[in-house]
């Protein structure tokens, strides 16, 4: 008799924790802030910059992201980047962080040049902007991007919404419809107005 309740005690408890799955989703933790510089493929010279695809899957697996097969669904959610470099904006190159010859997307990536980052997950967690240029395959530091680094008179500035986000850029979470603003360059470099928001196409 005991033993049978022991047994029904464990089925109950396991029922539990399977319904208490689906309620509330896994949330993969939050892959560590790494440095981009020791990534392979990753791109050091001047603006702009290509997609690096060539060793995008090894860069996935130093950062701790899967290969997908498709887009994920459990979570979806955009971005959308401005880049500056020296008073001129630079492009946001499509097909950032997908391989279609080897059939494998990234969890972050674009589809075109509009500079709209998606995040299609197949886990809810959270994104970093450190992490979207991990797979652009650029460097990026909290004082560095590219070739380019901060000196005496030139500086790397992140803003997000509008407001101009402290400490390493590497560690700001990617959230919806989100506007994200990064400029390296002079005080008289930088853009007199900052956006706030972006106007994303319906359903994005």
């Amino acid at each position: 008799m005991r033993k049978t309740f022991i047994i029904g005690g464990i089925v109950a408890i396991i029922a539990l924790l399977l319904s208490w799955n689906r309620i509330f989703p896994f949330r993969g933790a939050t892959t560590p802030v790494t440095d981009s510089s020791n990534l392979p493929g990753i791109q050091t010279g001047m603006a702009p910059w290509t997609p690096e695809i060539a060793h995008l899957r090894a860069r996935l697996a130093g950062i701790g992201l899967p290969a997908l097969g498709s887009e994920g669904s459990a979570l979806h959610i955009h971005q959308h980047l401005d880049l500056v470099i020296d008073g001129s904006p630079v492009a946001v190159p499509a097909n950032i962080g997908i391989n279609e010859a080897e059939g494998f997307i990234s969890p972050i990536h674009t589809h075109d040049t509009s500079g709209i980052i998606h995040v299609e997950s197949n886990t809810i967690q959270d994104f970093t902007l450190g992490q979207f240029f991990d797979i652009w395959g650029v460097r990026f530091e909290r004082d560095s991007i590219g070739g380019y680094s901060t000196s005496a008179t030139s500086t790397l500035r992140v803003y997000a919404d509008g407001a101009l986000v402290p400490g390493d850029p590497r560690a700001l979470v990617l959230t919806a419809h989100q506007e994200i603003v990064v400029v390296y360059g002079t005080d008289r470099e930088i853009p007199k107005t900052i956006p706030s928001s972006y106007s994303f196409p319906p359903g994005d």
